[in-house]
C-alpha cells in the first residue's frame, strides 16, 4: 500500500492543532476524538486523509510506503489512550504527559516532515527479522 506524503503531512498539522487544543482546554472528549482518528488511520481509513483528498485534486509526485505511517498512528493511539486513562483516573501528569508526547511527535512531522513513529517502525523492522 502506498500513501500520499502531502496527505500525511496535512494529517500531522491537524493532529498538532487538535492535540494542542486538548492541552489548552483539558478536554478528554477532544482527546477521545483524536484517539478515534488515530485508530481509523492505523487501519487505512484516515479521516484527515479523506479531507485532504476532497480538497486537493492534483496527484502526488511520489508515493511512500503506508506501513510506517500506519504504525505511527498506532503509536499515537497508544499515547492518546494513555492520556485518556490519565483523564479518567484524574492523574494529571499522565494525561498531560501522554498528550504532550503525542503532540511533540505530531509537531515534528507537521513542521519538519520527521515522522518519529515511522522511524521507530523502521528500527523495529531492522532489529526483528521476523517483522519483515
Amino acid at each position: 500500500m502506498q500513501a500520499d506524503p502531502r496527505a500525511l503531512r496535512f494529517a500531522a498539522v491537524l493532529t498538532t492543532v487538535i492535540l494542542a487544543l486538548v492541552l489548552v482546554t483539558g478536554s478528554a472528549w477532544l482527546l477521545a476524538v483524536q484517539a478515534t482518528v488515530f485508530a481509523l488511520s492505523a487501519f487505512g481509513a484516515s479521516p484527515y486523509g479523506m479531507v485532504f483528498k476532497a480538497m486537493v485534486k492534483s496527484p502526488p509526485r511520489e508515493l511512500e510506503d503506508a506501513r510506517p505511517p500506519r504504525f505511527a498512528q498506532l503509536v499515537g493511539l497508544a499515547f492518546a489512550l494513555a492520556g485518556l486513562v490519565g483523564h479518567a483516573t484524574q492523574i494529571a501528569p499522565l494525561a498531560l504527559g501522554a498528550t504532550a508526547a503525542a503532540l511533540f511527535a505530531a509537531f515534528l512531522n507537521a513542521a519538519f516532515g520527521f515522522c518519529l513513529g515511522c522511524e521507530l517502525y523502521l528500527i523495529i523492522r531492522r532489529l526483528l527479522p521476523a517483522a519483515r
